[in-house]
């Protein structure tokens, strides 16, 4: 049986855990060969200190019909990332038709409800490296590759669609409005070479590192206290998303614009694993901005 991607050959950044390993096990569902860059794999863990490898990511893309292959990299490392560009080049001629760009490892570091000069300035400038140097740096060394051919795709994966109010902290705003930006410039780059470029937010995800943060599982996450975890959706989700894009012929209508995984299941129909549709971007207008309290708003209504 044929795939979409059978033939496509994908990069996911920051793809240990969460989103990004995630987004590449959908990619390797619909048959890419996708190449897992993280920073922790079997011999090393990242300063996170998490269990999650890019050994696993491999295997879970491997079992879903896809081609994994690790690549333990520090993107901002220059020499990391020239690494994985030598392993494209060797493993798959230097073809590259979806970049991803989703590292990030700031949640630790993100200090919010603290004015500026409040907040630890060694921690908001190694969320900055992390979050956005990181992309710097796999933009530079990557999208070489990317262009060679038309048609290439990148996903820069950020928080929000531009339209929710300031989060707190100022660090974290910077990080993830660059992200943004860099969907909207890079379009134009892009643009000459037959590219698309666009960023993408997921809504409140079920990663395992959210997960531990509520003190929730998989199985018993409508138990968190945070009554808003009832509009949560799986790191599969905004996976599918980057699937439905990578498979439209029309993706360029896309380009430099900020999208959701919610507004995108609008357009394509797309499910999370259980077969429903989380709408966290209605749900945050009409319950959270609404001023309605989640405790006593339907979840079933907005999935």
């Amino acid at each position: 049986m044929s795939k979409p991607l059978g033939d496509k050959v994908a990069v996911v950044t920051g793809a240990t855990r969460g989103a990004g390993r995630a987004i590449a096990v959908e990619l390797g569902a619909a048959g890419a060969t996708v190449f897992v860059g993280g920073r922790t794999s079997g011999e090393h863990r990242s300063w996170m200190d998490r269990s999650e490898t890019i050994e696993e990511t491999v295997e879970l893309v491997d079992a879903a019909g896809g081609r994994g292959i690790a690549l333990r990299c520090d993107f901002t490392v220059v020499e990391d990332v020239d690494a994985l560009r030598d392993r494209i080049e060797s493993e798959v001629d230097g073809r590259l038709d979806v970049l991803v760009d989703n590292a990030w490892g700031g949640n630790p570091l993100t200090e919010f409800g603290k004015p500026i000069w409040e907040q630890d300035l060694d921690k908001g400038l190694r969320m900055w490296r992390n979050g956005v140097e990181s992309h710097f740096v796999a933009l530079n060394r990557l999208l070489p590759l990317l262009v060679r051919r038309p048609g290439g795709l990148l996903v820069e994966v950020t928080d929000g669609d531009g339209d929710q109010p300031y989060s707190t902290s100022l660090f974290y705003d910077a990080v993830k409005d660059t992200l943004r930006m860099f969907g909207r410039r890079l379009a134009e780059e892009l643009k000459p070479f037959g590219g698309t470029a666009v960023a993408l937010t997921p809504g409140f995800l079920r990663s395992e590192e959210m997960l531990d943060i509520l003190g929730v599982t998989e199985q018993n996450w409508r138990d968190a206290e945070d009554p808003n975890y009832a509009m949560s959706e799986t790191p599969n989700y905004v996976g599918r998303a980057v699937v439905a894009l990578a498979t439209d012929p029309d993706v360029a209508r896309w380009s430099g614009r900020t999208l959701s995984s919610w507004g995108l299941m609008r357009e394509y129909g797309f499910t999370d694993l259980d077969g429903t549709r989380p709408d966290w971007g209605r749900w945050f207008d009409e319950v959270l901005l609404a001023g309605v309290d989640p405790a006593t708003a339907d979840p079933g209504e907005y999935r």
